[in-house]
């Protein structure tokens, strides 16, 4: 039990870390210009602008992998916005080290513009918008007509915008964000996430008109003290 424990925490320390922007040249990084390069020909008739990352369940690691391709996106000198998504537990702020005062929650509820939203990193070309204060209602913003509105206007502005939706099992907002979405990836992690709960996020996905462009296996064990993320593909 304690093994379990410890292994799980190591996971989650290597997941905090943005490894695309700290070691261009570790395994990993390598492994998210694939995801990168995949993403960008999974639909060659039709240019994907908003994608969003899920999983079947907390804790699968979608986060770390939203934060990681938005850097790489970046990289190739694309104008990018990581939008957190998840109005319940959000990480976004954790991850890039910024104030969550005021993001996304207020922008949907008419508080804020997206100018006043938007904030910049420490990596060129890529912008983030934190979730703000969690709201009591977050399916019922994400589902609005101002959502709608503000991935237009957010459209006009960046070339991709990546968002950083909670676990489709847990809660709706997933199903509904992933309906206004381009494409859909979904996480899950090697060894710990059921065939029967990634089979259950599809069949949601797939009712929301989602278009699920492939599935990231995260956390795949190279060797004792080393995890990175090997397999993008399509949920059969």
């Amino acid at each position: 039990m304690a093994k379990k424990k410890n292994r799980k925490r190591i996971i989650q320390t290597v997941a905090r870390k943005l490894v695309t922007s700290a070691n261009s040249k570790s395994i990993v990084t390598e492994q998210f210009r694939t995801l990168r390069t995949n993403i960008n020909f999974s639909m060659p008739d039709k240019e994907i602008k908003t994608f969003l990352f899920t999983s079947s369940s907390p804790g699968e690691g979608k986060s770390t992998i939203a934060a990681n391709a938005a850097v790489v996106f970046a990289q190739e000198g694309k104008r990018v916005l990581l939008v957190d998504a998840d109005m319940r537990k959000p990480t976004v702020h954790y991850t890039y080290h910024v104030t969550n005062t005021i993001g996304l929650s207020n922008l949907l509820t008419r508080q804020a513009t997206l100018e006043e939203v938007v904030k910049d990193t420490e990596i060129e070309n890529l912008q983030i918008i934190t979730c703000g204060p969690i709201p009591p209602n977050p399916a019922e913003l994400v589902g609005s007509q101002t959502m709608d509105r503000m991935i237009d206007e957010m459209k006009e502005k960046y070339d991709v915008i990546i968002f950083d939706a909670p676990p489709v099992l847990s809660v709706a907002d997933a199903q509904i964000l992933s309906n206004k979405a381009d494409g859909t990836i979904l996480v899950m992690s090697a060894g710990e996430t059921e065939k029967t709960e990634i089979l259950k996020a599809k069949e949601a996905l797939v009712s929301s008109n989602a278009n699920i462009i492939g599935v990231v296996l995260n956390n795949f064990e190279l060797s004792k003290d080393h995890y990175y993320y090997q397999y993008y593909g399509n949920v059969e």
